[in-house]
């Protein structure tokens, strides 16, 4: 499966995102992706994806092998310019096609419980995204091979959804009960 184009917003109503891929065979695949699967999701997918660019980046001969046992904010700062640099490629000015001819999972999306990654020897990342629901005796799934464009394209739209879905809002802040209670005192005046 090529992919042609993506779409990842979040749903207010719904409180989920939906994400959506274009095949170039013209079919179109449609899953939700609920918070609590985006909350683990998010730091995981990052991750596999920076351990991918610089293993890619080594085999390619693009960096040298100490590379990959770099620290944290090395192989970030290596990961954000070569997702800068694809994005600049990317063309997000064209509306998404929303009419697609064919929908081989059915019109209504996914409900996605697991994604599974696997990076692959050509440079693409595989995801697996599962439904295995329990009042669902039939289980839905595919796998799609995301290319590093497409792969970090769909980092971008899916970062953007979950900024306007406010979900990380409260996984950043620390819990209230973290933070020490200082008595705040009145000023007092004379007079």
């Amino acid at each position: 499966m090529k992919v042609h184009q993506l779409s990842v917003i979040y749903e207010q109503a719904q409180d989920r995102i939906l994400a959506r891929i274009n095949t170039t065979a013209g079919e179109e695949l449609r899953v939700w992706l609920t918070r609590r699967l985006c909350l683990k999701l998010w730091p995981t997918l990052n991750k596999a994806v920076a351990e991918h660019v610089v293993r890619q980046k080594v085999r390619t001969g693009q960096a040298q092998a100490p590379m990959g046992h770099a620290d944290d904010r090395t192989r970030q700062m290596m990961v954000e310019f070569d997702r800068h640099e694809s994005l600049q490629k990317v063309d997000f000015k064209t509306p998404y096609k929303a009419q697609p001819s064919l929908l081989p999972l059915g019109a209504e999306p996914l409900v996605v419980t697991l994604v599974t990654m696997s990076p692959l020897e050509n440079g693409s990342l595989q995801l697996d995204f599962q439904e295995k629901l329990s009042d669902r005796n039939t289980q839905r799934g595919f796998q799609m091979a995301m290319e590093p464009q497409t792969m970090h394209s769909f980092i971008h739209l899916l970062d953007k959804a979950l900024t306007r879905s406010g979900w990380l809002d409260d996984v950043t802040a620390p819990p209230a009960s973290a933070t020490p209670a200082v008595a705040v005192e009145k000023p007092k005046y004379l007079n």
